[in-house]
């Protein structure tokens, strides 16, 4: 059946439409991490700033000045919680790593520029108090689901208020939104999102050049739009053009929502990757 011109931009930018059983995914993911954060405690709703979203949640682990990991949810800036994930802390605190999970400010009470800079402070905030929760600063990488690989990438960029070049030394990206002026034309998002020309501009991660030579590993599933692919292809290759070595990969069997299912399982290849760059594979 032949879809409108805004029924094709739904399907291509909004992985809702491209999974309608997305609740079933979301469902197994809060149950899957409430029954983590029973097993592993940690520091819960840690302030990063004054506001009320402006949270983090700590897994130490059993390793002594261990490497540092902070994950970035996604929910196209929207929706979502850093809650829904605390499943993947498990894997990282085994093989050794302090996971540090971060909480942003949602839109449409914020925009999207808001919430990279959001994102910039909790980073800068666990590099700065790593130590005080048995991690090493000096060995902390990144990862983002979505909209959160898209606040991982600015976190990578040179920009007015970005973080120290270096501070990061790797970052695994998954089934990122990069292309934000795309984002602007997508109805249902846009009516959330409310992105201006100029916001869209300052919040694409091609208007700055990485400032960083660490590992960059950008995945994407088989299963999603051509469109989301073809994001992650063109990131992967613009931070490769920007120094940064940068591996692209299209996970066969998975879609925007499964994919993330993988970071629970230690010996998967995107677990692995994640492991590899805090030198735990």
């Amino acid at each position: 059946m032949t879809r409108t011109a805004v029924e094709e931009q739904e399907f291509q930018y909004n992985p809702r439409v491209t999974t309608p059983q997305v609740l079933e995914f979301l469902d197994r993911a809060v149950a899957w991490s409430r029954e983590a954060r029973g097993r592993l405690g940690g520091r819960l709703d840690v302030p990063y700033g004054s506001r009320p979203l402006e949270r983090l949640d700590i897994f130490p682990t059993a390793r002594a000045n261990a490497p540092v990991h902070v994950f970035i949810h996604g929910g196209y800036w929207r929706t979502l919680d850093k809650s829904h994930y605390s499943y993947l802390a498990e894997p990282l605190t085994a093989a050794g790593a302090l996971a540090v999970l971060i909480n942003y400010d949602l839109c449409p009470a914020v925009t999207v520029p808001d919430i990279v800079r959001q994102a910039r402070r909790a980073i800068a905030w666990v590099h700065a108090h790593a130590a005080d929760y048995g991690g090493d600063p000096g060995r902390l990488t990144i990862s983002g689901h979505s909209a959160g690989a898209h606040l991982a990438a600015l976190a990578l960029a040179q920009g007015g208020d970005g973080l120290p070049a270096g501070m990061i030394q790797g970052a695994v990206l998954i089934s990122g939104v990069y292309d934000t002026e795309a984002v602007r034309q997508t109805p249902s998002v846009q009516a959330d999102v409310r992105l201006t020309e100029a916001s869209a501009r300052a919040a694409s991660p091609y208007q700055y050049p990485l400032h960083t030579s660490a590992p960059i590993h950008v995945a994407v599933g088989a299963g999603e739009s051509p469109e989301w692919i073809r994001m992650s292809a063109d990131y992967a290759a613009f931070a490769r053009q920007s120094g940064a070595p940068t591996t692209n990969e299209v996970v066969a069997g998975h879609h925007h929502f499964s994919i993330t299912e993988l970071l629970a399982d230690r010996a998967s290849p995107l677990t692995r990757s994640l492991l590899g760059q805090l030198g735990l594979a």
